[in-house]
């Protein structure tokens, strides 16, 4: 018989040291959580609470400042990194980059200043805005040039192409939109096609606008030899969360002396192709004479910011008598110290003395724009304002019903365009003067976006705007003042929510 040696008894020390851990009780595993969402939640609350300080702080408006304070401090598990993504406001960088091509246009100034003399407008101008633009500005008011209003996307388009191959030295492109269809590949064709030719072509996108659009695209132009970058907003130390700001500037420009700005984008949509929109309403300009050079300055300055290269431009051969039109080009950015979009607005509108007529797919104005147009219409001057009746964003669709209130007891007409899409960005001021460009009448317009407007000072254009406006105003509706008190309760609610989201939008 084997003798086995008998195991030594554990005892109960030993025991509870070798045995498994019990696990917590349903009590203490609901503390631990309960512990852990409060430190977290206090954790979330004290960066909203010091964010919500920067926002009251840097925000440009007092509603904008308000309503992220208010979000920051009572959701700011989601409201902080929405506000360092979309609650900036300031554009940091850009005004480097600008004084950097000041530098070195600095050795051209004294052969452009003695060419360019006999162009520029005096003090005692048509309408009497030369001082306030050309301070807003820091750019010149122009005469010698010729206008040609382009409506809608065939016409442009094919002028802009005309236009294109009739360059001989270099073609400036830049949109906000650019897709790969049909019009977007003609571009791109036509841009390759100038390239081969040995034009120099330089192709400026919106990192943002043209998010869509593939790498193929891109690559066949700089196979061609085109010179090509996005505007990105984000580059450079401190700008990783600038996601809100856009170039929503559309410039083309051939030689230094001819260039279209306006409302288009590229796209198929934009000739009224779409099956969702139907006919697309916009307008466009080819300019030609000293005020090119403005438009080149404003391509010139985004071409430093995205490469941070310096293009050798003609400078000279603009400034020559093209026509008899008075033009201030009218550049803005969120770099801007003075918000110039929504200053050229209040401008316009302030020394209306008979009629100002605004067209724009986005109506979200501000107190001071709702003041001025109440203003302008107590001394009598006659105020309409001209939207699309079919939204493509639905904020802002909602948000439009809610100023029908504002201007109750007013005779100020607000009219919904009902033959397609409208897009377009103009305004006409009394006789005398309009304004064609890419700003619309909204926050993102006057304090986030790159634009770029042209204001033309000539009898005879401001006609043609008339003329083009009034066959608008033909395929329109006019909004009754009780339209939004006449909606059901939701949509009048979801209205004014869409509002207190006005400063943000």
């Amino acid at each position: 018989m084997d003798n086995h040696p008998t195991p030594p008894k554990e005892n109960e020390e030993t025991l509870q040291a070798t045995a498994p851990p019990r696990p917590p009780s349903r009590l203490k595993r609901w503390l631990i959580r309960l512990s852990a969402f409060l430190t977290i939640s206090a954790v979330a609350h004290t960066i909203g609470a010091w964010t919500s300080i920067h926002a009251i702080m840097e925000t440009r408006t007092a509603q904008g400042a308000v309503a992220w304070a208010v979000s920051l401090n009572t959701f700011p598990y989601m409201a902080v990194p929405l506000y360092w993504v979309f609650g900036r406001s300031e554009f940091q960088g850009y005004t480097t980059a600008r004084h950097r091509v000041d530098e070195e246009l600095l050795a051209l100034e004294p052969e452009v200043e003695t060419a360019g003399n006999s162009f520029l407008v005096t003090p005692k101008d048509p309408r009497g805005s030369h001082r306030v633009l050309t301070r807003m500005t820091e750019l010149p008011m122009t005469t010698g040039n010729d206008v040609e209003l382009l409506i809608d996307g065939d016409r442009t388009f094919e002028n802009i192409f005309a236009g294109m191959d009739e360059a001989k030295e270099y073609i400036l492109v830049q949109f906000f939109i650019v897709k790969n269809d049909g019009l977007g590949q003609r571009l791109r064709d036509k841009m390759i096609e100038r390239a081969q030719a040995g034009i120099k072509v330089f192709f400026l996108y919106d990192e943002i606008g043209c998010h869509a659009l593939p790498r193929g695209y891109l690559n066949a132009l700089r196979d061609a030899g085109v010179e090509v970058s996005a505007f990105g907003t984000t580059q450079g130390r401190g700008n990783r969360f600038q996601l809100n700001f856009r170039n929503h500037r559309k410039i083309v420009v051939t030689d230094g002396t001819t260039a279209w700005v306006g409302g288009h984008n590229v796209g198929d949509q934009y000739l009224g192709l779409s099956t969702k929109f139907g006919h697309w309403r916009d307008t466009h300009i080819r300019i030609a004479g000293p005020a090119v050079l403005a438009v080149q300055l404003a391509f010139l300055e985004d071409w430093y910011w995205a490469t941070r290269n310096f293009v050798e431009l003609n400078w000279i051969d603009a400034l020559k008598q093209r026509g008899n039109k008075v033009v201030h080009i009218i550049p803005s950015s969120p770099a801007d110290p003075q918000e110039t979009t929504g200053l050229l607005f209040l401008e316009a509108i302030t020394t209306a003395r008979e009629r100002i007529w605004i067209a724009s797919p986005y109506f979200v104005p501000d107190e001071g724009i709702i003041a001025a147009l109440k203003l302008a219409d107590l001394r009598g001057v006659e105020v309409k304002i001209l939207i699309p009746d079919d939204p493509d964003h639905q904020l802002v669709y909602l948000t439009a019903f809610t100023f029908l209130r504002d201007l109750k007891g007013t005779d100020i007409k607000i009219f919904r365009y009902q033959k397609g899409f409208l897009h377009q960005k103009v305004m006409l001021v009394d006789r005398d003067a309009a304004v064609v460009g890419t700003a619309n009448l909204d926050n993102r317009s006057f304090r986030l976006n790159f634009e770029i407007s042209a204001l033309v000072v000539d009898e005879p254009f401001a006609a043609e705007v008339e003329a083009m406006l009034r066959e608008d105003f033909a395929h329109s509706r006019i909004m009754n003042p009780t339209e939004l008190d006449e909606k059901p309760f939701w949509f009048r609610f979801a209205a004014r929510t869409a509002r207190l989201m006005a400063p943000l939008q």
